[in-house]
């Protein structure tokens, strides 16, 4: 026990240095008379009163004792079935704290801080046992369960009684704030790396109170978080609890004051855009896109450098990452601002022209979906000469080529739209098309003659043996005239290592170890 009791401000009494004859406590706080200091942590010969059976002048110094009772930590994990009693004593002393500081006025007195801090500190902070899941390149945060954790029926009443201890009506930031300091809220946010989803959730209300109620840690926490995230983005690329950092960051930035300040602007470029190029952004992506928004209706000058770096880190092979890019880009484009428009629609629209030439369908639909966008339409109608142009050539081509059938539903759509946008600009790039269409098949022809020539060349040097002029025929064999090549076996193609295979299969055993939440 007191090997996991972190270092925090030492409280007025210790619990094991606690005098063994009762004489601390008013007559009546221990149902039957404590005679051992280890008495302290036996339920059978030593329980407190009711908090609600105490005479009011007695109840500060039987909440104090309370808190005390519940340092004591108990090992849930290797040996869960260990003292049951005790755990249920504690399990019911948290409770009832929960209750008594949510229905009671006046309870929070100065000497209850640094005891409700202390006993925070002791079954909170502690160090995070290693993933059970794999790290790097093999983790994929929406196939791996999380390890939930065993002691959860006690963290949860502590982190319930202290989140109502930080909203309580009695609650005095000046008084808590000689306990609540910048080594308490490193270690509250060292806890987000927490598997357990439950944890990550209690977490982030408690940081948001402790941010809203303490003014002079908030660039102390936008600091730290920031660490993190520089962390996980250039080192680990794992990190189990972003997308709650985020969702934090997002209430944060919404009470940003105008001008916005070049320490938040930094904050934006250099932080939160380059999180879109790690692998996991699926399990943050909503969290970090309304982060972003956020910024850019603050401030609309921001839309360039935002963009421009979207653009920058979007996805070249994986499709549902580009999805996502699309989504994003959506909702910049719902709240942009006109002038600004006209600085990104040119790279913006070109991008957006290579989605609408994606043969992945869930693309090129997610693209074609902004022709469905009222806004967008306008400001699309009022830069139409700048932009039909560029998504003209792609629009038509995969009106003919591509391989999905509801595409070409939405690409006649978009061209109708362009059409009724303005007739004779559609009818030029109409024309236009055509006419480069007919260049790239004159080219083309070129190339093939001039590769004639050079063969007739060859053939009629007679420096050149016959042998060696390799015929342009070549170039359009197909497979059965290639049947004499030898054949190249991929390792693939081979039959498997019976030591190998052996090898896989135990590796899969050794998974399937993991208990999951649906049993498979």
């Amino acid at each position: 026990v007191r090997n996991r009791r972190v270092k925090m401000k030492r409280p007025p009494i210790d619990l094991f240095n606690c005098p063994v004859d009762g004489s601390l406590l008013p007559s009546g706080f221990f149902r039957v008379k404590c005679n051992y200091k280890s008495n302290l942590l036996n339920p059978d010969k030593c329980t407190f009163l009711p908090l609600s059976d105490c005479a009011p002048a007695e109840q500060e110094k039987l909440f104090v004792q309370k808190l005390r009772q519940c340092c004591v930590l108990f090992d849930f994990l290797s040996d869960p079935l260990s003292d049951l009693k005790w755990k249920e004593v504690k399990r019911a002393a948290l409770s009832e704290m929960v209750e008594y500081i949510t229905h009671n006025r006046n309870v929070i007195t100065e000497p209850i801080y640094p005891e409700v801090v202390h006993m925070f500190a002791v079954n909170m902070f502690r160090t995070l046992p290693p993933s059970s899941n794999p790290t790097g390149a093999e983790f994929d945060p929406e196939e791996d369960e999380p390890t939930l954790e065993a002691a959860w029926p006690h963290l949860q009443l502590v982190y319930e009684f202290f989140l109502r201890f930080l909203e309580s009506p009695d609650f005095q930031p000046n008084i808590a704030k000689k306990y609540i300091d910048q080594k308490f809220v490193m270690q509250l946010l060292d806890l987000f790396d927490s598997e357990d989803p439950r944890e990550r959730d209690f977490l982030k209300t408690t940081l948001h109170r402790i941010y809203g109620k303490f003014l002079g840690l908030r660039a102390y926490i936008r600091k730290h978080i920031n660490n993190i995230f520089y962390r996980f983005i250039y080192e680990t690329e794992h990190h189990n609890g972003i997308a709650e950092l985020l969702e934090i960051l997002g209430s944060i930035i919404n009470g940003f004051a105008l001008p916005l300040k070049e320490e938040h602007k930094i904050f934006l470029l250099k932080v939160l855009l380059p999180l879109h190029k790690v692998k996991s952004l699926s399990v943050y992506h909503p969290q970090l896109a309304y982060c972003v928004v956020q910024f850019l209706e603050k401030d609309s000058t921001l839309t360039e450098p935002v963009v421009m770096a979207l653009l920058k880190y979007w996805p070249k092979t994986h499709s549902p990452k580009e999805v996502m890019f699309l989504n994003e880009l959506e909702e910049i484009l719902d709240v942009i601002e006109p002038s600004e428009f006209v600085k990104v629609m040119e790279p913006l629209f070109r991008q957006l022209a290579k989605c609408v030439s994606s043969p992945h369908f869930q693309v090129a639909e997610r693209a074609l979906y902004y022709w469905n966008n009222e806004y967008i339409m306008s400001l699309i109608s009022d830069n139409a000469a700048k932009i039909l142009p560029i998504m003209f050539p792609a629009l038509y081509r995969n009106s003919k080529t591509h391989w999905n059938k509801t595409i070409h539903g939405l690409i006649y759509n978009a061209l109708k739209l362009f059409m009724e946008m303005n007739q004779k600009l559609f009818d030029d790039c109409t024309q236009q098309f055509r006419a480069e269409k007919n260049k790239e098949k004159a080219k083309s022809k070129e190339r093939e003659e001039a590769w004639i020539k050079i063969e007739n060349l060859a053939k009629s040097n007679p420096q050149v043996s016959e042998g060696l002029v390799v015929p342009i025929a070549m170039e359009r064999d197909g497979p059965e005239q290639r049947n004499d090549q030898p054949i190249a076996w991929h390792k693939s193609d081979l039959p498997q290592d019976i030591y190998t295979t052996k090898a896989l299969e135990t590796h899969r055993h050794a998974d399937d170890m993991i208990t999951t939440q649906d049993g498979l």
